[in-house]
């Protein structure tokens, strides 16, 4: 029996709107663990690519000279990054012998991918709210300069840093991390989403359809054991950050 064309764009458009709701992967760091690339590498970065995943999650920290390189860490293999020279820094590589990356290398090499999007994390400076500021602000401004704002968003930490990022570029999505705010103050604070550790989701379960309701995003991390990740995946997340990219592209396939 033939199906009539109603009946198959009906069909079609049901089959879309269940592929829209499974949550999109960001992979933590890159795609690392488990293709023995080093975090927060460009090598990480190419993995995720090669997966096909929606995006990567990187660190971002400000050099002594105003370099800003990606590391999960304050130090680089003991160097203070803060307080050194980026030259200095290049004196240790990681371990596949690449060298620290910077956030311009990083977003210049996603933007040669065919798809891949961007979680830019601004990591608090050691030297305080000020430092972690002016990190935030180069950031934006190196996105702006290499015209990748459709392919990048921000997450911080810092409540402040979340704020001057929507107050100077509120062109950009911006995440709140820390898990200490409601949904409505994050809304309050005209912020695009809420990014919490998955702990601070299932003790406070009602917050997932608090920010549905304000129409604010919705990511979890770092959420690598299989139980959790399909939780997550029946409360309709936009984006799950994990360490296991490829046992999350598993549970969503099926």
């Amino acid at each position: 029996m033939k199906l009539k064309p109603l009946l198959i764009l009906m069909l079609f458009h049901i089959a879309l709107l269940a592929e829209a709701q499974k949550p999109l992967t960001v992979a933590h760091r890159g795609a690392w663990k488990n293709t023995k690339a080093p975090e927060n590498s460009i090598e990480a970065l190419l993995q995720a690519e090669k997966q096909k995943l929606w995006a990567v999650e990187f660190d971002v920290h400000q050099t002594k000279d105003s370099v800003l390189v990606v590391n999960h860490d304050p130090d680089f293999y003991g160097i203070d990054i803060a307080t050194s020279r980026f030259q200095d820094i290049l004196s240790k590589k990681l371990a596949n012998n690449e060298n620290i990356p910077t956030a311009e290398a990083f977003i210049r090499t996603a933007m040669e991918q065919t798809n891949l999007h961007l979680i830019c994390e601004i990591k608090s400076s050691p030297l305080g709210l000020e430092a972690s500021l002016s990190t935030a602000e180069k950031a934006v401004s190196l996105v702006r300069e290499l015209n990748a704002q459709q392919q990048v968003d921000f997450i911080a930490f810092s409540w402040e840093v979340c704020l001057k990022i929507k107050e100077i570029a509120p062109e950009f999505e911006v995440l709140y991390l820390n898990g200490d705010k409601t949904p409505n103050q994050v809304k309050a604070a005209s912020l695009d989403g809420i990014d919490y550790n998955y702990q601070t989701f299932l003790n406070n379960p009602q917050w997932v359809n608090e920010a549905k309701n304000l129409g604010l995003k919705l990511n979890v991390w770092t959420v690598n054991n299989k139980e959790l990740l399909q939780k997550f995946k029946k409360y309709k997340f936009d984006y799950i950050t994990t360490d296991e990219p490829e046992l999350l592209t598993e549970i969503l396939n099926k």
